[in-house]
């Protein structure tokens, strides 16, 4: 067996000797584990890529240190790529569950590995640098994944007990208005003062929350990290990280992707290694895209994007709120309370279009 990862000092991560004889006694592959590498841009679960009789599997599994419901929320991923399966959204194709933490002291999940490219985290190919029509498509095509979710029905996928849809919307204001209010825990923050425009906009999502749609799949953290583009074209090879993925309003993954989204120059809030950008689709088009392939209402497509913009701003202050009690690195913090000021200036600023 190849044990390359255990050399790196991973061994205690990812047994792979136990992982072996899981995979035999689950008759996956018959031959030894090879060039096990551990995959980067995962801050949640490990993902360890390797190959067995020339296929390419990667395993995803918690952290080192667990949070205590780690392994419930990670089996979440595995449960809606199998429901998937079949239909017109690009995923990766599931493999094995183990939920018995006896075999590698945790859960864990095997995947085939996706031929592709991340362009969010790695950049672009230079075929995909060369051509801005394929640039193009690349923007577009993650518009058509988010629709083609969106029109799929959890009941006939099996998935109608994951997420509580009634009184989504309804819900999303007090649920991150809370967890802003949980920092006040950590000595040193300086409160939620620190945010700008962070409760006109709270009031203004109260205020003109539109009326509760027809329940749907959504991945929940849609962005140009979290797919995977094809190689030798702009087409997506897979939608990566599901495992925030409920069911409530899809339209919240096209507010979420328009958050996100670069400006024309290509500039952000959030790190944007892709260049060059121009040829991507700018906000007017994506929407355009959605309006096309989805039967949903956009009359209200701004609030969506305003409510990520709040929603993600919170998440990442949460970093920094750590860091100003000495749990978190500084400098990331003061990065990441950067990054939720320029988002809520984002949304600010779309509130007064």
């Amino acid at each position: 067996m190849n044990s390359g990862l255990n050399a790196n000092g991973l061994d205690t991560l990812i047994d792979l000797t136990r992982l072996q004889s899981w995979m035999d006694d689950n008759l996956i592959g018959r031959k030894s584990i090879e060039r096990p590498q551990l995959l980067t841009g995962g801050t949640q679960n490990i993902l360890l890529r390797f190959e067995r009789d020339g296929i390419g599997y990667v395993l995803r599994r918690p952290p080192k240190h667990p949070r205590p419901d780690s392994d419930s929320a990670m089996m979440r991923e595995p449960k809606v790529l199998r429901a998937l399966s079949g239909t017109a959204v690009p995923h990766p194709q599931l493999v094995g569950v183990c939920d018995d933490p006896q075999v590698l002291g945790t859960t864990f999940f095997l995947m085939k590995a996706v031929e592709g490219f991340n362009a969010g985290t790695s950049g672009l190919l230079p075929l995909h640098a060369a051509n801005r029509h394929i640039r193009t498509r690349m923007g577009l095509a993650m518009v058509d994944a988010i629709a083609a979710l969106g029109s799929l029905q959890p009941d006939a996928l099996g998935l109608q007990n994951m997420g509580r849809p009634q009184g989504f919307l309804q819900r999303q204001v007090q649920r991150w208005q809370q967890q802003l209010e949980s920092y006040e825990q950590h000595a040193g923050w300086p409160g939620a003062s620190c945010l700008p425009a962070v409760e006109p906009i709270a009031q203004w999502l109260r205020a003109n929350q539109p009326a509760e749609t027809t329940p749907g799949i959504l991945h929940g953290d849609f962005h140009l990290s979290n797919v995977m583009f094809r190689n030798e074209s702009g087409e997506l090879a897979a939608v990566v990280d599901w495992e925030m993925a409920t069911v409530g309003d899809p339209l919240l993954d096209l507010g979420w992707l328009l958050a996100t989204w670069p400006r024309p120059d290509g500039s952000h809030h959030l790190t944007n290694k892709i260049a060059p950008w121009d040829g991507f689709p700018v906000e007017a088009d994506l929407v355009e895209r959605y309006a096309e392939k989805s039967r949903r209402d956009l009359s209200c497509f701004r609030w969506y994007a305003v409510l990520a913009c709040y929603k993600l701003a919170i998440v990442l202050e949460g970093t920094h709120a750590r860091s100003c009690a000495g749990l978190a690195d500084a400098a990331t913090g003061s990065r990441l309370h950067d990054a939720a000021c320029g988002l809520l200036m984002r949304a600010a600023n779309w509130i007064e279009e």
